[in-house]
C-alpha cells in the first residue's frame, strides 16, 4: 500500500506521458483512504484522467485482494 502511484504508473504505461504528473506523495494506501473517506480521489491523483484513474482502481483491487467492481463502487458512492 506504500507504493507511490507515479511510480506504479510510469513503470506499468511508460507511453502514457501524462503519468509523470501524478501526483508523486501520493501512494495506494492514500488512494484507499480517499476512497475510505469520500474524498475526491482526483485530487489525491493529481490529475483528472479517467484512464489512469481506472488503472489505479484496478491495481488498488489487486493490493487489496477484491474486485475492481468493489473499489468502482466505493468511489460511485462518494
Amino acid at each position: 500500500m506504500g507504493e507511490k502511484l507515479r511510480d506504479f504508473y510510469v513503470r506499468e504505461f511508460p507511453e502514457d506521458a501524462l503519468g509523470r504528473e501524478i501526483n508523486p506523495n501520493a501512494t495506494f494506501e492514500a488512494l484507499f483512504e480517499a476512497l475510505d473517506h469520500y474524498r475526491d480521489v482526483y485530487a489525491c491523483i493529481g490529475v483528472g484522467d479517467s484512464i489512469i484513474r481506472e488503472r489505479l482502481f484496478s491495481k488498488l483491487a489487486k493490493i487489496m485482494g477484491c474486485g475492481y467492481g468493489y473499489v468502482y463502487e466505493q468511489w460511485l458512492a462518494a
